[in-house]
């Protein structure tokens, strides 16, 4: 009896579950989601929108006088400070949404479809930054309107809108890790009113630094928003402008090295 001679089973090789142009597309899909979810939480668009034009006009025309002399003159130099301001408390949603997409499920539903895994927090993180973008401009805008003057040129103003940008990208990712820690969204919130509010006003964003008591400046000159706002007023009006880029760009650089692996692993144990 002759020995059929028996034949090894090769198994192909596994495909990805998602490759990534269909994670980007997942990704853009997710980020179209959150944009249009504003729709359905108008107090967001108020955060986004209203409240940042709040603040020049408030601080413009209240503090203005007393501040800098003229409310025109203190609009030249708190302009740039506010949008730095208004950058950084806007990162927040991106934990509050986060978290509230945590807590009622909306992740345990995307585990079980075909999606890849890191889509949903790049989804949220885009669309922050398209917020941004929008938040950017309209406080230009506004700025434009009550007498601010750009003081550089275009490439200055292309400048201090990527360094914004950048800036929200490095802060989205303090929010994740808070959104991912926290048990729920009115947790993150008073994260902001405990540590970005001391940080936003211990800073030269609403006053110069030189009229603080000595042992204070010595903390507002190395705070990053200090070094961010006189990097974006250099772009916008004028002045210094490399070496507060440069530091800014190593904050910058420092807080995404340190906090984006942290956000992501906390991200992963908890989903």
């Amino acid at each position: 009896m002759t020995a059929i001679p028996s034949t090894a089973v090769v198994q192909p090789a596994l495909k990805p579950r998602v490759s990534p142009i269909e994670g980007l597309r997942q990704t853009l899909t997710l980020a179209w989601r959150t944009i249009v979810q504003v729709r359905h939480n108008p107090f967001e668009l108020l955060d986004y929108s209203i409240q940042p034009i709040m603040f020049v006009l408030l601080f413009t025309y209240v503090f203005g006088g007393a501040i800098s002399g003229t409310p025109g003159d203190y609009l030249t130099f708190a302009l740039p400070g506010i949008l730095v301001m208004n950058t950084l408390f806007v990162t927040l949603y991106v934990g509050m949404g986060l978290n509230t997409d945590l807590t009622k499920g909306v992740f345990d539903r995307l585990r079980s479809l075909p999606i890849a895994r890191w889509a949903p927090l790049a989804g949220r993180i885009g669309a922050d930054l398209l917020k941004q973008t929008w938040s950017i401009a309209l406080l230009l805008g506004v700025g434009a309107a009550l007498g601010f003057r750009l003081g550089t040129n275009w490439f200055g103003l292309i400048g201090a809108f990527g360094l914004l940008l950048f800036f929200a990208l490095a802060f989205s990712w303090v929010s994740v890790l808070v959104g991912v820690t926290a048990k729920d969204p009115e947790h993150v919130q008073v994260f902001g009113f405990t540590a970005l509010f001391p940080l936003t006003f211990v800073s030269n964003v609403f006053v110069p630094a030189d009229t603080m008591p000595g042992w204070l400046q010595a903390f507002v000159d190395v705070n990053p928003i200090t070094i961010l706002a006189d990097a974006t007023r250099g772009l916008l009006v004028g002045g210094p402008v490399a070496w507060p880029v440069a530091q800014s760009l190593l904050w910058l650089l420092g807080i995404i090295a340190v906090f984006a692996p942290l956000a992501v692993w906390k991200f992963k144990r908890r989903v």
